[in-house]
């Protein structure tokens, strides 16, 4: 039946590297994959990139540079690898444990851990973990998540965004402070929740300089059901580079069309990115809902898709999987399959100031390999994963469903996977 679980992808004989990821390991051929456009190729990697694309078998043939590992991806898909825009790194996993969530930095740090490399097995080689400053966490949880970063170098990308509670008023004084403390601790983004804020305006322009000041990106959440709000922030983040992107403004689709229209319309001309959680919010039951994607992509918005909670008390049932938000924006919400799957990868590597990936000569070797022959059959089936993250395998997942022998499954020659017989 199908696993869930990544398994440690086997070592190989053939190539080594100092550092992991590093771009002294040797090179690592892709054979057999199938792409998008219905060719099958096989694809060189070396130095992090990807060297070289040929029809199947034109890469190993003589003469060709020696390849150190081979690996068969007959039967496989090959995308450019998903990335997860909107996790929560302190608090995921943590309603799998009675009574309150632990703020203490080993269990943070361990759960920081876990959940990354769980959204890893699902394909995503990066991801940007919203932390909570200051209150009675202060900057530990961030420590804790960033120390998870360290440890994790070479299998996936983490970066971290600072989310003060309070930053206007006498009270936000302290917040404002953290907020500065953690950019300098490490923190590469700056944002929060201005709906908590008693004076949400002035949060935003508070978060505003502090990412001005340096540098930093900003990513700010926001349930977008108050349409002058939204205004007033996207006429704020106009322009504001390294870029802006709000989430997961489930409040948008509750709005009158006319209303959701003209917010729409906003963010596109501010260059505001709206990145939606189709697999469930990341606060309150009663703020729950999706983006409007279809009106804000016709609008001309960037629309990023991301997982939200994993396993705490917004969703404890979350899976972290970037798929499964893809397939949701496909089958809930009517994308094609093709910007579906643009949602959780072209355009959420966009989020994270990430580079571009295609399965062309010279991108970067961010992969994932799925079982199946087209994309919206992978994303409905997509159990087994091959994940390349710097050029090299970082994680597999594999799944087997077996039948009991059947007459109709011979007479109509059905395919079947199978290592034995179910009992």
């Amino acid at each position: 039946m199908p696993d869930s679980q990544p398994q440690q992808p086997p070592s190989s004989s053939s190539s080594s590297s100092s550092s992991p990821g590093g771009s002294d390991q040797a090179a690592l051929l892709l054979c057999g994959a199938r792409l998008t456009d219905g060719r099958t190729v096989d694809v060189r990697l070396g130095g992090g990139r990807i060297e070289a694309v040929g029809t199947a078998g034109s890469l190993a043939a003589s003469g060709t540079r020696a390849c150190g590992t081979r690996v068969d991806l007959g039967g496989y898909l090959l995308l450019p690898a998903p990335v997860e825009p909107h996790a929560h790194g302190d608090t995921a996993l943590s309603d799998d444990t009675d009574g309150p969530v632990s703020y203490d930095p080993q269990d943070v740090q361990r759960r920081a851990t876990e959940a990354a490399l769980l959204q890893l097995g699902h394909g995503a080689t990066a991801l940007r973990a919203h932390v909570r400053v200051g209150d009675v966490q202060g900057l530990g949880a961030l420590a804790a998540v960033l120390q998870a970063r360290r440890s994790l170098r070479g299998l996936t990308e983490l970066t971290t965004v600072a989310m003060p509670r309070v930053l206007t008023g006498v009270a936000g004084a302290e917040g404002l402070a953290v907020l500065r403390d953690a950019v300098k601790m490490g923190a590469s983004v700056v944002g929060g929740c201005p709906d908590l804020d008693p004076d949400p305006t002035g949060y935003v322009q508070a978060v505003l300089e502090v990412a001005s000041e340096h540098g930093c990106p900003v990513d700010l959440h926001t349930d977008a059901s108050d349409p002058a709000r939204l205004a007033r922030i996207a006429a704020m983040a106009g322009g504001l580079r390294p870029g802006v992107a709000l989430g997961p403004c489930g409040g948008l689709d509750r709005l009158p069309a006319d209303a959701a229209s003209r917010a729409a319309d906003q963010l596109a001309a501010a260059g505001v990115t709206v990145v939606c959680l189709p697999q469930g919010g990341c606060g309150s039951a009663e703020r729950r809902g999706t983006a409007p994607v279809r009106l804000l992509r016709a609008a001309g918005v960037r629309v990023a898709a991301g997982s939200g909670a994993l396993r705490d008390v917004s969703n404890p049932v979350g899976r972290g999987d970037p798929l499964e938000a893809a397939f949701l924006l496909a089958s809930r919400y009517g994308l094609r399959p093709e910007d579906a799957y643009d949602a959780v990868s072209a355009s959420a590597r966009a989020v994270l100031g990430l580079p571009e990936v295609r399965v062309e000569a010279g991108f970067p070797a961010e992969l994932l390999a799925v079982r199946g022959d087209r994309l919206a059959g992978a994303l409905s089936l997509a159990y087994s994963r091959i994940v390349v993250h710097r050029g090299r395998v970082v994680a597999r997942t594999s799944a087997v469903r077996e039948f009991c022998d059947s007459a109709a499954a011979v007479e109509l020659g059905l395919p079947r996977q199978g290592r034995g017989e179910v009992s």
